[in-house]
């Protein structure tokens, strides 16, 4: 036999040698995903009276006995066990508010959970169902950094409450922003059926391994377009790693740093041989990177070796990093390439947030104020602005809610009085007797509202 001949593939001799099947890896992973159901209590108006300005002057927002009723709503979603002591992860949307988890796994037995902690800037929560020392399935988590565009993949979950589903496609990109859940906008983009209902399920590569979270489809009807998008398994080791060491909350590095994407235009001016990287336009003041010699028009190449192409890759990587942690960018500076050595830290709450809830007779009666911290920038995005007084929250009905009030919106002035604590608003709101002119940042945008006593 010639080296040719013994080199050439071996040429199928029946049916059964040529049948693709991903019935084995099904029967292995399957038993580990779980269908969640939860149901959230919410409390109703019986009557459009209660929006009516002559209403509200009497009974403020207070529902009055009989103007409402209690109501439950239902949700479903998946589940990935990754312990086998029954720790669950899946989509923080999924059970967000919940008062009641329920777990039923692939062999219809059924528990109640309790949630051990979320983390709503990756879209991801952990539950707990007790075993009563039963070992349950469960999935391994593979190192995301390893998939590649092209890897076969199965999506599994319960879309649209009829039951665990698989689904086949392949890795269709990777760093791939999205409009989703999730506030990193870092994602494994897969072409295989993902369906309301699968939010949660795994993304199991071919060996059997979890490589990422169902979490957000594209879609302009509600239904599948071959656009699906997971939350990588490296952002789930992450919080999985905070429960381990006893966190209560995840907490991620804080580096105080913004920047923008390299367009083509950009990289030309610069000189650089292909538009990947950051450039940083902003550092705050307290900023750590700023301390260990970071420049604005500065160029973030990588993170701890790994390419960054955009600020999307930039903050995942910088996520997925410990506090306490350093971590190692390499820049460019006028040609130059440089490495800086970072301390990673948690965001600090300096100035304190006082965090106030407005009450009163007021047109910001119903919003929560906080003084601007890098903790309250990160929790609510505001990368542009170091100090001030933030909304953060706003209750549904209220005075702050009518006025068109919003989480994010930043206090400029109250009656052409600045705002720079939570303490210089409360005093302003209430030294009022004429009304009130109220201004707000949102945005690149200040607007003004003026609301009569």
């Amino acid at each position: 036999m010639g080296r040719a001949e013994a080199e050439a593939p071996a040429i199928p001799q029946s049916r059964q040698q040529i049948t693709l099947s991903f019935a084995p890896l099904v029967k292995q992973v399957a038993p580990a995903v779980v269908n969640i159901y939860t149901e959230k209590k919410v409390q109703q108006r019986m009557s459009p009276l209660f929006d009516d300005p002559l209403f509200r002057q009497f009974f403020g927002n207070a529902l009055p006995p009989g103007f409402s009723r209690e109501r439950l709503e239902n949700s479903l979603g998946s589940g990935v066990i990754i312990r086998t002591d029954g720790v669950i992860v899946t989509s923080n949307h999924v059970i967000a508010g919940a008062d009641q988890i329920r777990v039923v796994l692939a062999d219809r037995r059924e528990f109640d959970a309790h949630l051990i902690t979320a983390d709503e800037h990756s879209d991801l929560a952990l539950l707990q169902v007790e075993t009563r020392g039963e070992k349950l399935p469960w999935l391994e988590l593979k190192d995301s950094d390893e998939a590649e565009i092209g890897d076969l993949i199965l999506a599994i979950g319960d879309p649209f409450g009829v039951g665990q589903t698989v689904t086949s496609g392949i890795i269709s990109a990777v760093a791939h922003g999205a409009v989703g859940s999730s506030d990193l906008n870092y994602f494994i983009q897969t072409d295989a059926a993902i369906n309301p209902g699968n939010s949660g399920g795994a993304l199991v590569t071919m060996d059997g391994k979890l490589v990422g979270i169902n979490a957000a489809i594209y879609s302009q009807s509600g239904g599948n377009l071959g656009i699906g998008f997971a939350v990588p398994s490296n952002m789930v080791r992450v919080v999985l790693n905070a429960v381990q060491q006893g966190q209560k909350s995840i907490i991620h590095p804080w580096l105080g740093i913004d920047g923008q994407e390299i367009t083509p235009e950009l990289a030309a001016s610069m000189n650089l041989a292909q538009p990947s990287g950051v450039l940083v336009n902003q550092i705050h003041s307290a900023s750590p990177a700023g301390k260990a010699g970071l420049h604005i028009g500065d160029i973030v190449l990588s993170v701890n070796g790994k390419t960054v192409e955009d600020i999307d890759a930039f903050r995942y990587r910088i996520a997925t990093l410990p506090v306490g942690s350093t971590a190692d960018l390499g820049i460019m500076r006028k040609g130059q390439k440089l490495e800086l050595h970072v301390a990673l830290i948690a965001p600090p709450e300096d100035p304190p947030r006082d965090k106030t809830v407005v009450t009163g007779r007021n047109p910001l009666e119903g919003a929560t104020l906080e003084n601007i911290s890098p903790a309250v920038i990160e929790e609510i995005g505001l990368h542009d602005i170091e100090q001030g007084v933030a909304v953060t929250s706003v209750k549904n009905g209220s005075n702050a809610s009518h006025i068109g009030l919003h989480p994010g919106d930043v206090m400029v002035n109250i009656n052409g009085k600045k705002i720079a604590n939570v303490h210089d608003a409360m005093t302003n709101l209430g030294q009022s007797e004429n009304g009130w002119r109220i201004s707000i940042r949102r945005g690149d945008n200040v607007m003004t509202v003026m609301v009569g006593g």
